[in-house]
Formats: structure tokens, sequence, C-alpha cells
């Protein structure tokens, strides 16, 4: 039984909430401001790893503070002897610049950590999830390559008055045995309006699976409080005008949100954007059971491209534990000019307000993967294609957009290509369905909805649609909204 625990976290945690905040020392300004190349060029010595000496499953490798990561994270171990800090040694790094060297202080700390593990063969160590900067880590399955963001908190994202960004400050790392297949650790989160007690306990595998128990102490009120929150990066897709110059077919690290609701029971896909100014929606959720931002394809030939292997992108998935209550999965989607800005962010949020005084608990499991996550088992959505209603190949009605949404998986799979399937669209805030129409897809093996749409005049166009079998629903429920002011070229 370890000495220290996440009882022992969150009484640090709560002791902090009623003390003003204080914000961590930085680092020295020529780190921060030194350039990407610069800041590569420091590198850990894998060799000093910690654990390696005993031939660990599990082992870490620091991460140096610098550019982004503008202060120093206490790292601690937890083992049978006690609870003892990680010290901070100049020769456990390289470095490339020999002036950088002499100027890196010798007490100047670590940003986070990475965490290693044999996913691919047990001589290597595979890096599969990273801690660093405000409470930002990564994680990624045995097959996938790092992309998408996961989150201990969001504070006020997307709204007018600026976000904050609360950080963990401390970790304590709980030694594995050395043929362990899971490890725990706690985080101790710092920020002007909330603290918090974290642990977590990660299992590496073909879908990695980090277990999370979260408990908060807000200082002040929070206007939106984001729990669980993921970010990723959408700059075009299948459904989206293609940039001026790029050759690629699509650009993103996840192309769509997909929730479980737990009070209707509904599964429900929403294609991502690159919208030319913010866009912010809020789904409502009774007890919701998971939500999470996918990347749905798969196929090197979706994206052409031989450096970001955007196909090898993982999927996050929060998959809740208990009942969360009332309250909305929000989505925001910011405007990007290019791949090299996370643009999305989806949290829950609860319905309740957030006030000073208060003690929040949350139990979930985020998961790292590919293929299935969350474990839909309706028809889902595998395109969607949007474009003009008012030309050859689209129809012939002004204003309108012809959009395609392809289905397969699931129940749907069971349907022979004559079956009676129906589609169901509904258009919300004054858009009119002009027709809509289903028909078997061969060459997906799959069944095809197409829509002529029409939004109210310089309104967004806000659909939902689904397929049906008599009274049995056989797919998730498709949702979009298209802003008025969009890069699909209607013609006049």
């Amino acid at each position: 039984m370890a000495a220290f625990g996440f009882e022992d976290v969150a009484e640090k945690a709560q002791k902090l909430a009623s003390a003003p905040y204080e914000a961590p020392a930085e680092i020295p300004k020529f780190m921060q401001t030194m350039s990407y190349d610069a800041y590569q060029n420091i590198r850990f010595d894998p060799e000093k790893s910690l654990w390696r000496e005993n031939g660990s499953r599990f082992q870490v490798m620091m991460v140096p503070p610098g550019l982004f990561y503008r202060h120093a994270v206490k790292l601690n171990v937890i083992d049978s002897e006690g609870t003892h800090d990680i010290p901070f040694r100049k020769s456990d790094f390289t470095f490339a610049d020999p002036e950088v060297a002499k100027r890196v202080p010798a007490n100047l700390g670590f940003a986070g950590f990475k965490l290693t593990y044999p996913l691919k063969g047990k001589q290597e160590q595979n890096q599969f999830m990273v801690f660093a900067g405000a409470s930002y880590f990564r994680g990624v399955g045995r097959d996938n390559s790092f992309g998408i963001s996961a989150r201990g908190l969001a504070i006020d994202t997307g709204l007018s008055g600026g976000e904050e960004f609360p950080s963990f400050t401390e970790f304590w790392l709980e030694r594995p045995s050395p043929d362990a297949h899971a490890m725990t650790f706690y985080g101790l989160l710092e920020g002007e309006s909330v603290t918090g007690a974290y642990e977590f306990a990660v299992y590496p595998g073909e879908v990695t699976r980090l277990q999370v128990r979260a408990r908060l102490f807000p200082r002040s009120s929070v206007e939106l409080l984001g729990v669980a929150p993921l970010t990723s990066m959408f700059y075009y897709g299948e459904n989206t005008g293609r940039p001026r110059g790029e050759w690629r077919a699509q650009v993103h690290d996840s192309d769509g949100l997909q929730i479980h609701n737990g009070g209707s029971g509904e599964w429900l896909w929403r294609p991502l954007l690159n919208p030319r100014e913010l866009q912010m929606d809020y789904l409502m959720t009774d007890n919701v059971r998971g939500f999470g931002l996918l990347q749905r394809d798969r196929n090197f030939d979706d994206y052409h491209d031989l450096q970001a292997r955007y196909e090898l992108r993982p999927s996050a998935w929060v998959k809740t534990e208990g009942d969360w209550g009332p309250g909305q999965v929000v989505l925001v989607q910011l405007p990007t000019e290019n791949e090299t800005n996370d643009n999305i962010v989806a949290f829950w949020r609860p319905q309740e307000k957030v006030v000073a005084g208060q003690k929040l608990e949350y139990a979930y499991e985020v998961q790292f993967g590919a293929e299935g996550l969350g474990g839909n088992p309706m028809g889902h959505v595998v395109n969607t294609y949007v474009g003009d209603g008012s030309i050859i190949g689209g129809g012939a009605e002004k204003g309108a957009y012809r959009i395609l949404v392809d289905f397969n998986g699931g129940v749907l799979d069971k349907q022979r290509p004559r079956a009676p399937v129906l589609s169901n669209v509904t258009a919300m805030e004054g858009g009119e369905v002009l027709e809509h129409f289903v028909e078997y897809n061969e060459a997906l093996k799959g069944w095809r909805l197409s829509m002529l749409v029409r939004p109210a005049t310089r309104k967004s166009l806000s659909l939902r649609a689904f397929l049906s079998l008599g009274d049995e629903t056989l797919t998730e429920t498709w949702t979009y909204r298209l802003p008025a002011n969009n890069d699909i070229r209607i013609a006049e």
C-alpha cells in the first residue's frame, strides 16, 4: 500500500483553493523565446529514463522547459521507501548548442514527462503518453502516431473574456513492478479560478486507456467549466472547400464529434468545420455516457500525405463513470489558416452553476486508439459531402445546398439492398428541406442519404438526419450546422 495517494493530493488542492492564487515561477526569458529548432536540440537521454535500471516495462523520460513550456513542474516518485522528489540534472540531457547548455541553470526543473512501454516489441520502449504544458496530455494506441490532445480542465474556452489555462504543477508517480501492465500517478492542478486533485491509472495497448478521477475546488465562480476537454485540429475535409493551392485531399487530426447521450440512448455525429469565425455549439445531454473527437477517415488515400500520415492519428473517446446529470457537450470551432493550430475543442459542461466553495468530482476514462472507440452499435457516418444545390449534379434551387451522407456499419449492415430504408431529415433555424431520399450505395456496401436544403436568408443551415426501417432506428443521428458565411460557393 502506497504511503501517499489521492486523498493527500485532494487535501493540498483544497488548502490551495482557500488561499490567493500564486502563478508558478517562470523559467529564464531566453528559454521562453528560443526557436522551435533550438528547443528541439535539447534532448533527454533515453538511457537516463526513470526505472530503466531494472528493465521495467514502464519507464519515464523527462521533458525540458522552454518555448511553450514556461514554468517547471515538480515530479515525485512514490515507492517502498516513501515519497521523494526527482532531481533535475543537466547531465540527463544533451545540448546541441554549447551556449544554451552553459546558460541553462542547474535547478531548471522539468516541464513534464513522457511515458514509454514496449507496445511493439519486448526490446523497444515506445512513447505512448506525454504530460507537458498547462494541463495538456497526449496519448496514442499501439498503431497510432501522436495527434489529438486532452486536458485536465478547460475554463471559459471560446468566451470573449478570454480563456484561463490552469496547470498541473506537481505530479507523484507510483513506481510499478517491473512486469506491470498498468501504472498509477497523481496530479495537482492550480489555476486562478479552480484547483484540483487528479488520479490517473494508465493501461497502454492497441487502445490506450487512461482512467481519471478528478476532484475540483472552485476558488471563484466559473462561467464555462469544461470537464474532460479534448483539443484537435481540423483544417479542411471532404465536407469543406479545399484551400487555394492545396494538393492534399484532406488535412485534419479529427473529422467529427461523437456523443452517446445516456438519457435518450441516442448516438450523435457532428462533422467538424474550419469556420470563418468562431462557432460554438452547446449540445444538450442527460447523464452523458461518452463523447469524443474521432478520426474516421483511416485510409492513406484520404490524405496522400507521406509526412503527416493523418490516417494514423488517434481518435480520443471519453467514457464517463457514474451519473453526470444534465449538462451540455460544448463544441468550440475556431478559424485557422493552416494545420499548425489546434482549432477544435470539445468538453462537457455541467448544467448547474459553478461557484466558489463547491467540491466537484468526476470519474471517466480517456481512450486513445483507432477503430471502434465508444462501441457505437448503430450504422455510422463515413462521408459527408456539401455542395451547391443550384448547379448540375446538385439541383436547380437557388440558394440551396446539396448534401450527401454515406452510412454503413452496425445494424445497418444487416439490411438487404432492397430493404425499405427511410430517411428522416429535420431542418432548424428556419431552414427548408426541399427533398431527401436514401438509396443503397453498392460501392461502399452502405446507404447514401441525399438532401436538397435551403437555409433561411442570412442564417446558418442546421440539420438533423438518421435512417430507419419501420419503427427501428438504424443509424446514429447526423447533425450539421453550416454557417451562412462559408466556403461552399453558391452560384447566383
